[in-house]
């Protein structure tokens, strides 16, 4: 995945994750990025610093401090991260393959969980089938 600092025609940075260039190219031009502040579509990709890892670069994370409306928000994340994967076939490997089946009608409906690379969802996505991460919560990472 990468990672882009982009910019709408109304001044509003903000960030975007893509699986390549191309595919940033492409959903721009299919007007299917669009500022989380004001909704525009004409959204540009700012200079970056590239990120090189180096053998003394340990992993980096995100940190935050959270207030407490935030720690409920994550609460209620987190219990339906929980509802989700009490209520789907955890499928594995086998998650594109499986909801494809789903989607044109060749196994029956019912929700899945499983692992996908950044392609294979981009590729899920263009055929009409709605897919999507599960969040990992900062407990998750700590």
């Amino acid at each position: 995945m990468i990672r882009y600092t982009l910019s709408c025609d109304n001044g509003h940075d903000f960030e975007g994750w893509f699986s390549s260039s191309d595919d940033f190219d492409r959903q721009v031009e299919r007007k299917l990025v669009s500022c989380p502040s004001c909704n525009s579509t004409s959204v540009a990709k700012q200079l970056m610093a590239p990120s090189v890892a180096t053998a003394r670069k340990k992993e980096a994370t995100r940190a935050v401090i959270m207030d407490q409306a935030q720690k409920e928000t994550v609460a209620k994340i987190r219990e339906l991260v929980k509802s989700v994967r009490e209520n789907a076939e955890d499928v594995g490997e086998r998650f594109p393959e499986e909801a494809r089946k789903i989607h044109y009608g060749e196994a029956e409906e019912r929700g899945l969980i499983g692992k996908a690379t950044a392609e294979e969802a981009v590729a899920l996505l263009e055929e009409g089938i709605a897919v999507a991460p599960l969040p990992i919560l900062p407990d998750e990472v700590n």
